[in-house]
C-alpha cells in the first residue's frame, strides 16, 4: 500500500495524523505503519516540505510543531 507515489502520500497524511495525537519516536512510528525506521527517517523532511514542522524532544520523540498546508494535519 505504500509503495506508490499515492501509498507515499497516504504514509506522509498518517504521520500527521499520529503526530496529532502526541509525540513519538521514529521506531514508534515505523511500528504504527508497518514499514522500516529507515524509511520514516527519509520521508521526515518531506513533511517539512509540505509545510508541517516537527520538534524533536530530548528523548528523540517527534511532536507536530504546525501545519501550514490547513487546519487540519490530516489533510496533507
Amino acid at each position: 500500500m505504500f509503495g506508490s507515489k499515492q501509498g507515499k502520500q497516504a504514509r506522509l497524511r498518517r504521520y500527521a495524523e499520529l503526530l496529532a495525537c502526541g509525540p513519538l519516536t521514529a521506531a514508534e512510528l515505523a511500528y504504527r505503519l508497518g514499514v522500516p525506521r529507515s524509511t520514516v527517517i527519509r520521508d521526515l523532511p518531506l513533511l517539512e516540505e509540505q509545510g508541517i514542522l516537527l520538534a524533536e524532544d530530548h528523548a528523540g520523540r517527534l511532536s507536530l510543531v504546525r501545519c501550514a498546508l490547513s487546519s487540519n494535519c490530516g489533510d496533507v
